[in-house]
Formats: structure tokens, C-alpha cells, sequence
């Protein structure tokens, strides 16, 4: 099932896809944060990736290796981070089911520590509060 008016519906419907399975996909972000940064979709159209079957959610985790796998096809990266926005507070702004795989490097922010606890900044360097 896919949405019209969804700009991932239509990814997949054009192709250019970087992995693929029976109930997902994966592709690179249209507005990546670091080079070949990807997104895995749900083929379904479901906006809350806890919606997803567990079937459909254990369909993306699994593209998440042939994701890393087309990553480090010209160099490994020092790390990653993956991650899921459920819902307009959570950051979501696509209401397409996805989990992000952002490959990350040394340098490329000042200081990294923290990862995804920087989504609420003033809680996030909670070292230097003990």
C-alpha cells in the first residue's frame, strides 16, 4: 500500500534504491547529513514505525547490514549512528516509516560524545553535571 502524496512512496516507486528486501527498502537521504547517508523505508505506508508488523520492522533492521555494507564500499567510516523519529515532537517529518544510517567520522562535529542525547541540548552533556 503507498501514499500518493508521499515523497518515500514515490522514491521506491522510481527505484534507485540502494538495498532492498520483500518489505523494505533503502536509499540515500535526499538531504544527507554526511556522505552516504541512508534510509531505510518500510515498503508499506505506515507513518509510526511502532505500527510496523514485526515483520516489517525486522525487514529494515536487516537492510541496515547490506546498508553498512554499500557504505563501506570506498572506506569505513569511525562510527554510526542510527536512528528513528516517531512523530512531529520526536523531529519526524516525513510520515513514512524509516530508520536513518548516518555514517559518521572524527571531526565532523566538535565534540561527538553524547550522540543522540543532543536532540535535547541542555540534557545532553550530562558528564559535566556530576
Amino acid at each position: 500500500m503507498t501514499n500518493a502524496d508521499c515523497v518515500f512512496c514515490d522514491r521506491i516507486a522510481r527505484g534507485d534504491l540502494v538495498a532492498v528486501n520483500e518489505l523494505a527498502v533503502a536509499f540515500l537521504d535526499a538531504f544527507p547529513l554526511n556522505e552516504k547517508h541512508c534510509l531505510v523505508v518500510s515498503r508499506r505506508h505506515e507513518p509510526d514505525f511502532l505500527g510496523l508488523t514485526q515483520e516489517e520492522q525486522a525487514a529494515i533492521w536487516a537492510l541496515v547490514v547490506v546498508v553498512r555494507r554499500h557504505i563501506e564500499t570506498n572506506g569505513i567510516p569511525d562510527g554510526y549512528n542510527l536512528g528513528i523519529n516517531i512523530g512531529a515532537a520526536a523531529g519526524q517529518t516525513v510520515a513514512h516509516a524509516h530508520l536513518h544510517v548516518i555514517p559518521r567520522h572524527l571531526g565532523d562535529v566538535r565534540d561527538p560524545r553524547g550522540g543522540i542525547r543532543s536532540i535535547i541540548p541542555a540534557k545532553a552533556r550530562y558528564w559535566e553535571t556530576q
